[in-house]
């Protein structure tokens, strides 16, 4: 009796994702089914459903959620088999990149126009991930770089605190103003985490240049600064870093460093972890990125994660209908509520975040917030997953010295445009 139970659960469970099935409940609401991840662990779902819901009595939200891990690959296998999915969330770009070629999503600017979606309110994101004249997902949250840095480490070198309008030349120097003392005393004036990003994506701020066009020439300058503030001591060892495994939260919490390039996911870990005595970093503050020159203020990287709908949902009105709601500045206001980075980042938006307790008051801190343009970290690319191994291993043997900047530049260039080629 038991396993018949159990085989009429399951039929159920696979039924309930057939095109075919009844879409309403018993109470004659429409059922929206939004495929997603980590249902438990993420603070924003639930809101963005009960007020969806409030202002659509007749609709009802159900989520599926399919697991963090590989969460694009099975999205892909349930959308193959012809699972009973409206909305769906993306969560990186070469999953999306898929779910496009397989012709999954549903197209999306004449709806955006029609709507009257204004896609410049995403910092030009939209335009990234746009193929052959259309995009098929839109934003709904996001994180970008930024500089974090330490106003006590700034005040006893007596230097002035940074501002939001830096140079990267102007931060190179800023750093090796602020560098002092020796040994476990040593302050280091910025900070460069071991990933790839740290560095190459410098160079992609002008908009001229692409990570993964098989040309890489434009990363030498970025590569010299940085191997230059390394070889100085203005900032730690790459090798250094790899070896020992160090985190960038670490050094930050330790009163170490006195700048850091990292995204707006470290800001929540930051306050949290003043408020529990975990990080002595207690009197710190935010500006926009540093960028090279000619390049505006406010010009960052980014992720995004973002919503799409099935092209073969029978319930595609309603489920665009959502999509705008959550992507759009209703949905934008409660990821802020919930200390949460949205797309949208509005005056709304960027005024809920500061006022968030622990958040730094002063107004250079809050500027920082505006983002003039983002760039992907990631473009859209069918190869991204390759080209992203590639300069992975060139970027390791650049900064461990193990080849010259000229060197790896043209191991990147050599491989990366065999890989297209093929």
């Amino acid at each position: 009796m038991k396993l018949r139970k159990i085989i009429i659960i399951a039929l159920a469970v696979m039924l309930a994702f057939l095109p075919g099935c009844q879409r309403n409940d018993p109470d004659g609401r429409t059922i929206l089914t939004w495929a997603i991840w980590d249902y438990d662990m993420t603070v924003y779902y639930r809101p963005l459903i009960d007020a969806y819901q409030d202002m659509n009595p007749h609709v009802r939200i159900d989520h599926v959620d399919l697991g963090s891990a590989d969460f694009m690959t099975v999205l892909g296998t349930q959308l193959s088999g012809g699972a009973h999915l409206d909305v769906l969330s993306i969560k990186d770009i070469p999953g999306y990149a898929n779910l496009v070629r397989q012709n999954r999503l549903e197209p999306l600017s004449d709806f955006s126009r029609t709507a009257g979606i204004d896609t410049g309110l995403y910092g030009g994101t939209v335009e990234q991930i746009t193929v052959d004249g259309e995009f098929y997902a839109l934003p709904f949250r996001s994180d970008f770089w930024l500089i974090f840095y330490n106003k006590d480490l700034f005040d006893e070198a007596g230097v002035p605190w940074p501002g939001n309008e830096m140079t990267l030349d102007e931060y190179e120097a800023i750093a090796r103003s602020v560098t002092g003392g020796t040994g476990a005393n040593r302050v280091f004036g910025a900070h460069y985490h071991t990933w790839r990003s740290a560095v190459q994506l410098f160079g992609i701020l002008d908009g001229q240049n692409s990570i993964v066009d098989g040309n890489y020439d434009f990363l030498a300058p970025y590569y010299e600064q940085v191997l230059r503030m390394q070889n100085d001591n203005i900032v730690q060892s790459y090798s250094m870093l790899r070896t020992s495994g160090t985190h960038y939260s670490g050094v930050f919490f330790n009163n170490q460093i006195a700048m850091m390039n990292m995204g707006t996911w470290f800001i929540a870990t930051q306050i949290d972890r003043v408020a529990a005595g975990e990080s002595r970093a207690v009197n710190w503050g935010l500006v926009k990125y540093p960028v090279p020159a000619g390049v505006s203020p406010g010009t960052t990287l980014g992720t995004i994660t973002a919503l799409g709908v099935n092209r073969n949902s029978r319930n595609k009105d309603l489920a665009l209908d959502f999509l705008k709601f959550v992507t759009g500045s209703e949905g934008a206001a409660i990821l802020a509520d919930y200390g949460v980075i949205p797309a949208i980042l509005d005056d709304y938006v960027i005024d809920t975040i500061a006022a968030t307790p622990g958040f730094p008051e002063d107004e250079g801190s809050k500027e920082a917030l505006r983002v003039h343009r983002a760039y992907l970290e990631m473009p859209m690319h069918p190869r991204s997953a390759d080209i992203e191994l590639i300069l992975n291993e060139a970027h390791d043997n650049i900064m461990t010295i193990n080849t010259t900047v000229e060197r790896g530049i043209q191991e990147m260039n050599d491989r990366v445009t065999r890989l297209l080629e093929n």
